[in-house]
């Protein structure tokens, strides 16, 4: 796994063990080294515009997994002078309503991990407003879009991924075509917001979001997961068929997007949830027995009834060569199960069983 490392795009799927794959990805060890590539490219970005003379344009997201990237920017403003007098912000969301004071408000997260510790200019911050009127909110989304239009548009995206594929608050059926909006939060969004607002009826039902559109408007777009919880949406977004369902597959029609992850986000993913069926193996016992087990659950057999045909026919050809024959793999594997197993029934105390499924007496 990576320590430091370019993010640049790079096209997916070159090499055969990710051959599944339909977005850019890197993988780090940790989400705290992971975090502090991600600051770096975006201090690159910002010192390559302040040598070209120009603003440099951020969308920013909030959430638990930018977190540490902010941590890094703000070191590097104050002990490597990085300076954000450049910058300019665009936040995705913000709930609805809620008021800017409120612990719970982006407008607060944001200050409170970024704004208050660097340089950037109070003008420069664009955070959607949870106060206006609902009457007035469809003028308000309009004018944010072209606030990000007159500022050159988006440089550099950052992103999160909710459980539900949500990028932004672009839910489930979110159109591809969708700009600045209201949107009704799903369930599972608030549920995990619950933990923040001491109980889901506390969670607003409702948000203001960057949508889909001005997302994938954005020159350059770095999505961010972390942690095992995550781990199932990103196999879906990364390997399966674009769709409104999960709104962040869109990003595979992105040409210079990259998703960071840890090693627990990118667990669910083929080439290390079940590495032989995109390339060769080395066979340790711990492996052997993974992939034997998936192969029942996947034909839907025991482990003795298992065939050469079976293991031929889910990439476990090397194995057959190595070991031989599916007879032997399947009494070996069946043995090693039984060991796992004590007491009566499951194994007679005191005897021999090493060649089980034969009796021993």
């Amino acid at each position: 796994m990576k320590t430091t490392t370019s993010l640049a795009y790079d096209i997916p799927g070159k090499f055969e063990e990710t051959r599944f794959e339909k977005n850019h990805n890197v993988i780090f060890e940790s989400s705290a080294t992971a975090s502090k590539n991600v600051a770096q490219e975006i201090a690159e970005l910002i010192r390559l515009k302040q040598n070209a003379n120009e603003f440099c344009v951020l969308g920013l997201a909030t959430g638990s997994s930018p977190i540490k990237v902010y941590e890094e920017l703000v070191r590097m403003h104050r002990e490597e002078g990085l300076s954000f007098s450049n910058v300019i912000t665009f936040n995705l969301d913000e709930y609805y309503p809620m008021n800017k004071e409120n612990r719970q408000s982006y407008h607060y997260f944001m200050h409170q991990h970024l704004f208050n510790h660097i340089d950037i200019k109070p003008e420069n911050v664009n955070i959607p407003d949870g106060t206006v009127a609902i009457d007035e909110l469809n003028q308000y989304c309009i004018d944010y879009e072209l606030k990000i239009k007159n500022a050159g548009g988006l440089d550099f995206q950052l992103l999160g991924i909710g459980r539900t594929g949500h990028v932004g608050f672009n839910e489930p059926g979110s159109h591809i075509n969708s700009g600045t909006r209201i949107i009704t939060l799903d369930h599972i969004t608030r549920v995990d917001a619950s933990s923040d607002f001491n109980g889901i009826d506390n969670v607003p039902k409702r948000a203001i979001t960057m949508g889909v559109s001005t997302i994938m408007k954005s020159k350059r777009i770095v999505l961010m997961a972390w942690g095992q919880n995550k781990a199932s949406i990103i196999k879906r977004t990364i390997q399966g068929e674009i769709s409104s369902d999960v709104p962040a597959t869109f990003l595979q029609n992105h040409p210079n997007a990259t998703f960071v992850l840890d090693q627990s986000a990118a667990s669910e993913l083929t080439r290390f949830k079940t590495p032989w069926l995109v390339g060769e193996c080395i066979w340790t016992e711990e492996l052997k027995s993974k992939a034997i087990v998936w192969l029942c659950k996947k034909t839907k057999q025991s482990i003795l009834k298992l065939t050469d045909r079976d293991y031929n026919n889910n990439g476990m050809s090397d194995l057959l060569a190595q070991e031989g024959s599916a007879y032997d793999l399947n009494i070996n594997m069946f043995n090693v199960l039984q060991h796992t197993i004590t007491g009566w029934p499951g194994g007679k105390p005191n005897t021999d069983d090493s060649h089980r499924p034969e009796r021993a007496n």
